[in-house]
């Protein structure tokens, strides 16, 4: 048992540094190592995850916090609508899907395209540049493709449906999503941790709640998430400490290779 919470530090800290620059949470990358090395059931896998993002969560935001990066309404309008999203999907998740089969399948088909959109959207740009647009008429389109109020709420209530079923938060699918619509790095990033650590929080407790009403295994691994979370905690600071530092196209990609490689994965497992 306790490698089993030293290892869950130690992986919940080295994905949180490389997910944090980009608005993800780390969670979504956490769902592999917690089914396949620490044998995690279903559906306890997914308030396990929310765990380790409720206690990882502070640490990035908290330095984001510092740099100004959290000012602006885009935060206060994803979180609320993956608020209410995360307490249906945590009842799908329960009720409905409870097989890792599915769980992987569903993963793959909303990562994969979502990777493969924000990689072309990224790359399409500076290819345009060469051969005639100029940067500067790259970069307004860019500016005026931003979602309006009604899109972003939509959006972020779909996101938290997904995010309840898959227990990520939904910060990993918020981030192509926005950054493939233009917003730039900087706002997505905090944006997107802010609403998957408060969609966090209520998906854990809707968990919770279902585990006194439902058989199975629902309840979280409380030790490996709060081990991960702890790891995470650290990792994020690190991570939203390093983003400043980091050109905004290199976080674009490293966002669509996160995504892509996840969904590949994923798909990969379930269709074996």
């Amino acid at each position: 048992m306790e490698w089993t919470l030293w290892a869950g530090l130690a992986a919940g800290l080295l994905i949180a540094v490389v997910t944090a620059p980009v608005g993800v949470s780390g969670a979504v990358f956490l769902l592999p190592v917690h089914l396949s090395v620490f044998g995690v059931p279903s559906p306890a896998i997914t308030p396990t995850n929310l765990l380790f993002n409720v206690v990882a969560g502070p640490g990035a935001l908290w330095r984001y916090r510092r740099d100004g990066a959290l000012r602006g309404d885009l935060a206060r309008r994803l979180v609320a609508g993956t608020l209410p999203g995360v307490i249906v999907g945590a009842a799908i998740r329960v009720f409905a899907l409870p097989g890792p089969g599915v769980f992987r399948l569903l993963i793959a088909a909303l990562l994969l395209p979502l990777g493969l959109w924000l990689g072309v959207r990224t790359l399409a740009p500076a290819h345009d540049r060469q051969a005639a647009a100029g940067q500067a008429a790259a970069g307004q389109a860019a500016a005026g493709s931003e979602p309006s109020p009604g899109a972003l709420t939509a959006l972020a209530i779909g996101v938290g449906v997904v995010g309840g079923i898959y227990g990520i938060g939904g910060g990993s699918l918020l981030g192509p999503v926005l950054a493939a619509r233009g917003l730039p790095m900087t706002r997505v990033a905090p944006a997107a941790l802010a609403a998957t650590f408060a969609t966090s929080i209520v998906g854990a407790a809707a968990y919770a709640l279902l585990s006194l009403v439902s058989s199975g295994d629902v309840a979280p691994d409380w030790g490996l998430g709060l081990a991960c979370g702890l790891g995470g905690l650290i990792g994020g600071y690190l991570g939203a400490r390093l983003q400043p530092h980091l050109p905004e196209t290199a976080l674009r990609l490293l966002l669509a290779a996160l995504a892509t490689t996840l969904g590949a994965l994923y798909a990969l497992q379930a269709l074996t």
